[in-house]
């Protein structure tokens, strides 16, 4: 029963965020390639970084309104102090 139970949630967090448990995948996969003794290290970091701007890029595709105003108010706020 506890096993079902476990299969059950697993299943419910699948759906509920597909996307995490594909990049726990992809990351536990390239952990696997990094350890790996094989020669298999570069392929591992390659992905690692691959990752890193995929989730980089879609960081700045959604977020990039918020972005753009704070930048903006940054800026505004350091030229009112300088002038």
């Amino acid at each position: 029963m506890r096993i079902r139970t476990n299969t059950i949630q697993t299943v419910e967090e699948r759906r509920l965020n597909p996307m995490k448990n594909k990049m726990a995948n992809a990351f536990s996969k390239a952990r696997g390639l990094m350890v790996n003794k094989s020669g298999d290290q570069m392929t591992g970091w390659l992905i690692v970084v691959l990752i890193v701007v995929v989730v980089g890029a879609v960081f700045m595709t959604l977020y990039q309104g918020s972005i753009t105003q704070i930048w903006n108010s940054i800026v505004t706020k350091i030229t009112s102090l300088l002038g």
